[in-house]
């Protein structure tokens, strides 16, 4: 997608612009979703399917779904603490930063509130008196770190958040609107290099109940122990990667 450049003009609507693009996914509280990874991150191929499920405040539970048995890995977070469990290794992280275990795992350092708003191609605060508009289709925004760009295709189209931009991170794009909520989502490192990742979201379910258990990771007994696994050596050895 070629995002507008240049300094545009004071968006004057920006207010209006903002609220239509994101009701839908502001009133999003939890979703459960499939999604199918492909790409790469950290020079390693990724290819594989998770399912999720996320709430607010700060909720978030991915497991890695394997084609027969046991998950490859379930990760769960709750504000800022974060848990892995290898079920088919037997090895546990415990009581690390979200951003740092799913960067381990997947190449992008996202937290849950960054996780959830990446697959609703929500926004945090826009803020609408710098919004600039290019042309009658275009709307950009400073938001936090990140710049938001809205587009509609024409005149009396609604608007979408199409692209978030983090300022020397990563840029996702989202499109295949449904009820105006992204079902393909394209994210990648700036510079480039680190991370190339699509998101293929299916079975998305909105507002369903999600009690406090489904972010605890299972019960570890059995026979084998379990034994710890450290951060780098979960960088080294990331799941999905096919060395």
């Amino acid at each position: 997608m070629k995002l507008p450049a240049g300094a545009g003009t004071p968006a004057t609507d920006a207010a209006d612009v903002v609220a239509q693009a994101t009701a839908a996914c502001r009133a999003v509280n939890t979703v459960t979703l499939e999604m199918a990874v492909s790409g790469s991150a950290g020079g390693h191929r990724l290819r594989g399917r998770l399912t999720a499920g996320l709430a607010k405040p700060a909720s978030a539970r991915l497991e890695a779904v394997a084609p027969f048995g046991q998950p490859l890995f379930v990760f769960v977070a709750n504000a800022g603490d974060a848990s892995l469990l290898l079920p088919r290794d037997r090895r546990i992280l415990e009581h690390g930063s979200p951003a740092d275990v799913l960067e381990a795992v997947s190449g992008v350092p996202l937290d849950a509130v960054g996780l959830r708003a990446l697959v609703t191609g929500c926004a945090g605060a826009p803020d609408s008196a710098d919004a600039v508009a290019f042309g009658d289709t275009w709307r950009a925004a400073p938001d936090g770190a990140d710049n938001v760009y809205f587009r509609r295709q024409s005149a009396g189209d609604p608007w979408r958040l199409v692209a978030t931009v983090r300022r020397n991170a990563w840029r996702a794009e989202y499109s295949m609107f449904d009820n105006n909520l992204p079902h393909l989502v394209h994210i990648v490192s700036q510079p480039a290099g680190r991370f190339d990742l699509q998101l293929d979201l299916s079975q998305v379910e909105v507002n369903v109940t999600l009690g406090p258990e489904a972010f605890r990771l299972p019960q570890t007994g059995g026979r084998e122990p379990v034994s710890p696994i450290s951060l780098e050596e979960l960088r080294r050895s990331g799941p999905l990667g096919e060395k």
